[in-house]
C-alpha cells in the first residue's frame, strides 16, 4: 500500500478513521470521520476504516456493524482494513524486537502506585518515575513492559515530525516518560501507542488524521517509527467538538447518550447527509462548539 500512486503519478494520500468498539459513535466521531474522508477525497486519495478492537473486555464486536451503518448514513465512503484483533502477532513481534534492543523493561506498578510516586506531570497525567527500572522479578510474574525512552533516544538521536496544521515538530517523547507498550492484561495485548503505530505503517497511511487530543501522543509514535524502521507519515490533528461545559465529546462522558449519538439519530430518521453537511460547515447542534486550540484538553 505504501507505494500506491495517484493517476497523476504522485504518491496517493491515504487517511484513516479508526474507532474502538467500546461504545457507540457520537458527533465528535462523525466530525473526525468527515475530516479524514474529505481530505482523502479532495486530494484523490483513499480513506480507510480500521476497527481498533483490542480494548480487552470493553470491546463489543457487534458495534463494528453499527459503525459501518453510521458512516454510510453520513454519506461517507471507505475501504476497510483488518481490525487490530487480526494483528496481535505483529504487535508481539515488534515488542520482541524492542526487547532484543534492550529498550523494554518489566514493570509491576499499578496506576495508583504511579500516581502516588510520580513527581512530574505529563500530557497524559502523572509521569512514571522509573520505579521498576532495574528491579528484580520472580519467574512468571505478571508484568507490563515499558519503553526506556532515554535509551531509545540515545539510539535514534533527535527526531522531528510534520503536522499539517502545526508545522514541523521536534519529537519529545520524554514528556510522557517510559510509556507502557505491552500491558499486564492479556486481554489487551498492546498499548495504543504500539498498536496504532504499527497499524498505520501496515495500512500505508500517509496522513494520520485524528483529534488534537492525540497531538502529544505523536511524540511517542515518531520514536517508535524510528526504532522499528517504519515510514513516517504526515499528521493532521483537527479541532475537537466540545460540549456545553467545554469538555470534548467522549464515550466515557456518555456523549452518545445525551442526544449526540449517531446510531440514535440514524434510527430516529434524521438525514445523515444533511447532518454531515452541517458539520462540514461548522453548524453544530445546540450546546456544541468547536475547540480550535492546539492545546485542547484531552
Amino acid at each position: 500500500m505504501a507505494g500506491t500512486r495517484s493517476p497523476y503519478g504522485t504518491p496517493m494520500i491515504v487517511t484513516r478513521f479508526a474507532p474502538s468498539p467500546n461504545g457507540s459513535l457520537h458527533l465528535g466521531h462523525a466530525f473526525s470521520a468527515i475530516v479524514a474522508h474529505d481530505l482523502a477525497k479532495e486530494r484523490g486519495g483513499r480513506c480507510l476504516l480500521r476497527i481498533e478492537d483490542i480494548d480487552g473486555v470493553r470491546s463489543r464486536p457487534e458495534l463494528a456493524a453499527e459503525f459501518r451503518a453510521d458512516l454510510a448514513w453520513l454519506g461517507l465512503e471507505w475501504e476497510e482494513v483488518p481490525a487490530q484483533s487480526a494483528r496481535v502477532a505483529a504487535y508481539e513481534g515488534a515488542a520482541e524486537r524492542l526487547r532484543a534492543m534492550g529498550l523494554l523493561y518489566p514493570c509491576r506498578c499499578t496506576r495508583q502506585a504511579v500516581r502516588d510516586e510520580a513527581t512530574a506531570k505529563g500530557p497524559d497525567g502523572p509521569v512514571y518515575p522509573g520505579t521498576c527500572k532495574g528491579a528484580a522479578f520472580a519467574p512468571g510474574e505478571t508484568v507490563a513492559w515499558r519503553l526506556d525512552v532515554a535509551g531509545a533516544l540515545r539510539r535514534t538521536g533527535p527526531l522531528t515530525w510534520p503536522d499539517e496544521r502545526a508545522g514541523e515538530q521536534p519529537a519529545r517523547p520524554e514528556l510522557h516518560g517510559d510509556v507502557v507498550l505491552v500491558r499486564k492484561d492479556a486481554e489487551t495485548p498492546a498499548s495504543y501507542h504500539l498498536a496504532v503505530t504499527l497499524d498505520d505503517a501496515a495500512d500505508g497511511v500517509t496522513l494520520v488524521t485524528r483529534g488534537i487530543d492525540l497531538f502529544s501522543a505523536t511524540h511517542v509514535h515518531r520514536l517508535l517509527q524510528a526504532l522499528l524502521g517504519l515510514p513516517v507519515p504526515t499528521w493532521h490533528h483537527h479541532p475537537l467538538l466540545l460540549d456545553e461545559n467545554g469538555a470534548k465529546l467522549a464515550k466515557r462522558r456518555g456523549s452518545a447518550g445525551r442526544g449526540f449519538g449517531l446510531a440514535d439519530r440514524r434510527k430516529a430518521g434524521e438525514d445523515g447527509r444533511v447532518l454531515a453537511a452541517a458539520l462540514r460547515a461548522h453548524r453544530f447542534p445546540a450546546g456544541i462548539t468547536l475547540g480550535e486550540s492546539l492545546s485542547a484538553d484531552s
